[in-house]
C-alpha cells in the first residue's frame, strides 16, 4: 500500500483499500473497503477518542450487512442487499472500480468510490458513485456523502421497508442501545417514520459507556424528510422506497446527500439538531 499525509490526517490507499489515520495512531480511524465483485463499505470506524470499533462487518444475525454501505432491494425486481447470501438466483453482483487516492487538506479527506451494479446476467443496470468528504473535527467525525445513481437502462426502484445507505453497528440484545429521531421518537417508534435525522448510541466493547453515529437527511433530497427503517438491532437507513417506487430514465441520475456524524456519549438530541442546522447551511 502506498502512504501520503496532510497535517494532522495520513492516508495509505491501494486499489482496493483506502485506511485513514489520525497522527500518532498506529491503527486507522476508518477504513473504505472496495475489493473486486463485492458491495464497497466502510469499516471499521473507530471513536473519536480511539476506545473502541462502531461498525460491525458481517454479524451472525445478518452476514450480508458490512458496516456502513448502500443497499436496495428491488431494481426492476433485482436484489442489491443481499449480495446473493441466501442463494436468491435474482440477487445482482456489486463492481468496484479501482480506488484512487484520497486528497488531504488540514483536517479533511476526500475520496470518491464508483461501482457498477450488475443483473445476474452480467448487464450493468447502474453506476453507483459515493462522493466522500471526512472532516475530524478531534471529538467527533463528520462523514458527508453525495450518492448518485446512475440509469444504465429504464429502471423502476420498487417500494420495500429498507433500502439506502446503511449502517451495522455491534448491538448487543443484553447490552442494548438507544436509536432517537429528530420527532423524538425512540427505537421501535422510529421504524418507517418521517424525520430529519435519527441518531443511535449503545454500548461499545473496548470503552466505559456509549458511542455512536447520526445520519441526516439533506433537504435537497427527495421525500425529505424521509422515511426511516430503524431495525430490531438498532440499524438505521434514510430510506425513500419507504414511500414508494420511483423511476430513473436511461441515462438520467438521482443525487442523495447524508451526513454521518460520529461521536463519544449517549445521543444529544440538541448537538445533533445543530449539528444538522450546520450541514444543511454549509
Amino acid at each position: 500500500m502506498n502512504d501520503i499525509s496532510k497535517d494532522g490526517l495520513r492516508a495509505t490507499f491501494s486499489e482496493h483499500k483506502l485506511c485513514f489515520y489520525r497522527s500518532g495512531w498506529e491503527e486507522p480511524m476508518l477504513v473504505q473497503n472496495a475489493e473486486p465483485a463485492k458491495r464497497p463499505f466502510i469499516h471499521p470506524i473507530v471513536a473519536p477518542d480511539g476506545a473502541g470499533v462502531l461498525t460491525e462487518d458481517a454479524p451472525p444475525h445478518h452476514s450480508w450487512q458490512h458496516g456502513l454501505y448502500v443497499g436496495l432491494n428491488d431494481v426492476n425486481g433485482i436484489g442489491f442487499w443481499e449480495e446473493g447470501v441466501r442463494g436468491n438466483p435474482n440477487d445482482g453482483t456489486f463492481h468496484p472500480k479501482p480506488l484512487q487516492p484520497a486528497v488531504l487538506k488540514d483536517n479533511q479527506a476526500r475520496w470518491t468510490v464508483e461501482t457498477d451494479w450488475k443483473h445476474p446476467s452480467g448487464e450493468v443496470m447502474l453506476v453507483e458513485t459515493q462522493a466522500w468528504t471526512l472532516h475530524d473535527l478531534g471529538t467527533a467525525y463528520l462523514l458527508d456523502l453525495k450518492l448518485t445513481l446512475q440509469a444504465k437502462k429504464e429502471l423502476t426502484f420498487g417500494r420495500h421497508e429498507y433500502g439506502g445507505l446503511f449502517i451495522r453497528m455491534p448491538y448487543r440484545k443484553e447490552s442494548g442501545g438507544n436509536a432517537c429521531n429528530s420527532e423524538g421518537l425512540q427505537n421501535a417508534e422510529a421504524e418507517g417514520k418521517r424525520a430529519r435525522w435519527v441518531a443511535v448510541s449503545m454500548p461499545i466493547e473496548g470503552r466505559n459507556g456509549m458511542a455512536g453515529v447520526a445520519f441526516m437527511d439533506h433537504p435537497d433530497n427527495p421525500e425529505h424528510p424521509v422515511p426511516w427503517r430503524v431495525d430490531g438491532q438498532l440499524g438505521i437507513s434514510p430510506s425513500r422506497c419507504i414511500a414508494g417506487e420511483w423511476k430513473l430514465g436511461q441515462g438520467q441520475s438521482q443525487l442523495f446527500k447524508h451526513r454521518v456524524f460520529v461521536f463519544v456519549g449517549a445521543v444529544d438530541m440538541e448537538q445533533v439538531e445543530g449539528n444538522w442546522k450546520l450541514y444543511i447551511h454549509a
